[in-house]
This record gives structure tokens, C-alpha cells and sequence, in this order.
């Protein structure tokens, strides 16, 4: 387990959620750590609270949809810090609904927008000073979504399977560099995600509880990524008897998903339409 301490972490989505909470478990192993979000308020003082107990913190908005955003995100981080040695990807929106009442736009196109190209354009900006220190680890925010995929998560759940391939594809380019890339596939998180997601459930299934983490557990998961990196990590571990069901028996998935969710909550819709 290498030390983190004086490391330069840069993670983006750090307003709030899984970022904050990663932000200040990298800032408590003595990182210093780069804030990126839109809403710089939050990240000023997130940053405020790191220097406060002697740590070293850049706050810098940005939004991930702008290539120009990124551009200067990394331009600050390198002119304060010179380097960078781990970088979070973790910026990230969902909308969660059935496919034909997404709109175009604000829905399909913004996931990609900030979900997919987001993470491919942040880590293209960010790889080039990565190979020059020949040395640095990538940690990408995907999801269960990303390993299996549910009803009304179609194009969140593609914009993770899409984090999945590009991960995949980054980590075989750039091992010759001792450049590290990996991916945690987290399942439900507390945070503010769900009201953002605009998730609704006629039929009240969900998560169950047990299962259901705070941004500190999956904050803490990133951080033993970055002292034990792999290529991949299901969090908790209960999920990856989940996926591996789901690659191994798709059929069986499929049946008891139709069966249990989308039949029910498809006659609950109806029903509250005044049509069944």
C-alpha cells in the first residue's frame, strides 16, 4: 500500500456528494487536492475547511460539458501544483425515467455530455502530464448501472457502460507509462443524486437500506483505490453477485426485472392516468 501523502489529487463533481467526501478523505491523508465543480461557492469553502487543518486546496469551477472548462481546469492545477497524480473522475448527472419521456436534450444529450465525453475530455487533458511524470492513476465514477443495466436507467446506464469500454480501453494504452486506471461501480449512495435524477417509483421499489451507502463509505473505497490500485471495484460487494448473475443467466435477470419492476410499475402508471 503506497503513501498518498503530498500527492496531487484532482477531483471533479467535489461540490457536494461522493466528490466532497473524497475531497476531504484525500485531504486527511495529506493530499493536495483540486475542487472542480459549477458551483464555486461550495468549493471555496470545502477548499476553506482543507486549509483550515493545514492543508493545500484549489478550488476551480468548471462544467465538464465545456471543453474550454477543462482546458483551464488543468491549465490552474498544473500552474499551482505542477503535477498530478490521481485524478477523479467523478463529475457526473442521471435522469432517470422511462426512455420515451427523456427530453432529447436536457435528459439524453447533457447525461452523455457530462457523464461520457466529460471523463474522456478531462482525462485527455489531464494524460499527457501523466505520461511525461511516467507515473499517475485514473479513478473513473461509474455505477452498478454500468455492469447492470435497469428499466428507466437506459441512458444513464449507457453513459456508464460507455465509462466501463473507455476505462477498459485507457488502462491497456497507458500501463507502459506506469500510469494506473481504475473503476468503481458503486450501487445506491444517499446523497443528492435522487432528487437531481428526478427518480420516481409508483411501486416503492428500491434499494434495500442495508444496502444503500453514505458518500463517506464509497469516499473511503476511492481512497484504498488509490493506496491498492485495481483495474475494478463493486461497492459493497454484495452487487457483484448481482452482475455476475447477469452476465452468466441474462435470461433470469430479464424475467424477474419485467416480473418484479416494470410490469408492476408500468399498471401503477396506468392506473394513476385513470387508463386501467
Amino acid at each position: 500500500m503506497q503513501s498518498l501523502k503530498g500527492k496531487v489529487v484532482l477531483v471533479t463533481g467535489a461540490s457536494s456528494g461522493i466528490g466532497e467526501a473524497t475531497a476531504r478523505a484525500f485531504g486527511v491523508e495529506g493530499c493536495r487536492v483540486v475542487l472542480a465543480a459549477r458551483r464555486l461557492e461550495r468549493l471555496q469553502a470545502v477548499a476553506a475547511d482543507l486549509e483550515a487543518t493545514g492543508g493545500e486546496a484549489l478550488a476551480v469551477a468548471a462544467d465538464l460539458s465545456r471543453l474550454d472548462d477543462i482546458r483551464s481546469l488543468a491549465d490552474r492545477s498544473l500552474e499551482r501544483f505542477g503535477r498530478i497524480d490521481i485524478l477523479f473522475n467523478n463529475a457526473g448527472v442521471g435522469r432517470i425515467d422511462w426512455l420515451e419521456n427523456l427530453d432529447p436534450e436536457k435528459d439524453i444529450a447533457a447525461q452523455f455530455a457530462v457523464n461520457v465525453l466529460g471523463v474522456i475530455q478531462t482525462t485527455r487533458q489531464i494524460l499527457p502530464v501523466m505520461i511525461r511524470q511516467t507515473s499517475g492513476h485514473i479513478i473513473n465514477m461509474a455505477s452498478i448501472a454500468g455492469l447492470v443495466a435497469a428499466p428507466t436507467y437506459t441512458v444513464y446506464a449507457a453513459s456508464k457502460f460507455a465509462v466501463r469500454g473507455f476505462s477498459e480501453a485507457l488502462r491497456r494504452e497507458v500501463s507502459p507509462w506506469g500510469i494506473r486506471v481504475s473503476v468503481i461501480y458503486p450501487g445506491g449512495v444517499a446523497t443528492e443524486f435522487g432528487a437531481h435524477a428526478g427518480i420516481k417509483r409508483r411501486t416503492m421499489v428500491t434499494t434495500p437500506k442495508w444496502l444503500v451507502l453514505q458518500a463517506e463509505d464509497v469516499a473511503r473505497a476511492v481512497v484504498g483505490l488509490a493506496r491498492r490500485p485495481r483495474a475494478n471495484l463493486v461497492h459493497p460487494w454484495p452487487f457483484a453477485i448481482g452482475a455476475l448473475a447477469n452476465q452468466l443467466f441474462p435470461w433470469l435477470v430479464d424475467a424477474s426485472t419485467v416480473r418484479g419492476f416494470t410490469i408492476p410499475e408500468r399498471i401503477e402508471e396506468l392506473k394513476a392516468a385513470g387508463l386501467r
